[in-house]
């Protein structure tokens, strides 16, 4: 069976690595959307079996605007992938590093490299772009010269391009934690270890420290906390939370008893964590994208 996956950027993108990961042996059909939120449309309207999307990076940390896009969706996180990023200065190949005046790559990619790019001089260039290969991609096609891009290194490899510096990200173990989305009834993996909630609190002292306590008390484990403002509703916030646990029917048990505990409970996706890059499994409670 052909599963068609919606995904941000084009082949060979680290999206794309993300969704080979996640599909090793299915054949798949790539929908390659320019925006997260056309990714996630594409999910909406059944125009794609599953979509992928980036959640967070170690260096930069959550990618906020796609907590809301997950939020808002009609579909769950069914699994969840993390990938080793480590980005290259890339370029046609008659280039050397001392011939570029200006750098291309996603947003999130430059937020990755900000040390490095802050060796280069005033005048020097840094233009964000839609994603990391279709700014590597566009170097070829259009033959620019004096402009490099960064990227991962399978992108150089794809499209023939010069690699001019390596693993320039701010930090070695550099990883990106990918999420799949798809309506419930597509769930493709039987065993669950760790689920994604939203919920809202009252405004009264110590509302979220009874939250917390309540998990620990039945020992499960919180991996991940993110705090969002809730729109319309001014200085009142959403939280966010990925935990982890041993007994799946145990922890639904325990999701009724804090559905009396807080003013709102929503389960963004009950899933399997990925074992592969446990390095990258934050084992401390991150707030607002800071460790």
């Amino acid at each position: 069976m052909n599963l068609k996956v919606a995904m941000h950027g084009i082949e060979s993108s680290f999206h794309h690595q993300a969704v080979e990961k996640l599909f090793p042996n299915e054949e798949i059909t790539l929908l390659m959307c320019d925006s997260f939120e056309k990714v996630t449309n594409a999910v909406n309207n059944s125009i794609a079996d599953y979509g992928v999307i980036a959640i967070e990076n170690t260096i930069v940390g959550s990618i906020l605007p796609n907590y809301s896009l997950i939020d808002t969706g009609a579909f769950e996180i069914l699994a969840e992938t993390v990938l080793n990023i480590q980005m290259y200065v890339m370029a046609l190949e008659t280039e050397s590093i001392h011939d570029i005046k200006e750098i291309h790559s996603h947003p999130v990619a430059l937020l990755q490299c900000r040390e490095y790019l802050q060796k280069f001089p005033p005048q020097f260039k840094i233009i964000e772009g839609k994603d990391t290969a279709s700014e590597a991609k566009k170097i070829k096609d259009q033959n620019l010269s004096g402009v490099a891009a960064i990227a991962g290194k399978q992108v150089a490899e794809k499209f023939g391009l010069k690699i001019l510096d390596s693993n320039i990200q701010d930090i070695k173990e550099n990883h990106t934690r990918f999420v799949l989305l798809g309506k419930k009834e597509k769930q493709r993996f039987k065993k669950a270890n760790k689920a994604s909630l939203k919920f809202e609190l009252d405004h009264n002292v110590g509302s979220l420290g009874n939250v917390l306590s309540l998990l620990t008390t039945f020992n499960i484990n919180l991996t991940k906390i993110q705090s969002l403002p809730i729109v319309g509703k001014p200085w009142q916030y959403a939280f966010f939370v990925d935990v982890v646990f041993e007994d799946e029917n145990f922890f639904f048990e325990v999701m009724e008893i804090l559905k009396k505990t807080v003013k709102e409970l929503k389960i963004l996706g009950v899933y399997q964590q990925d074992e592969t890059n446990m390095e990258a499994q934050f084992s401390n409670a991150r707030i607002n994208g800071k460790q």
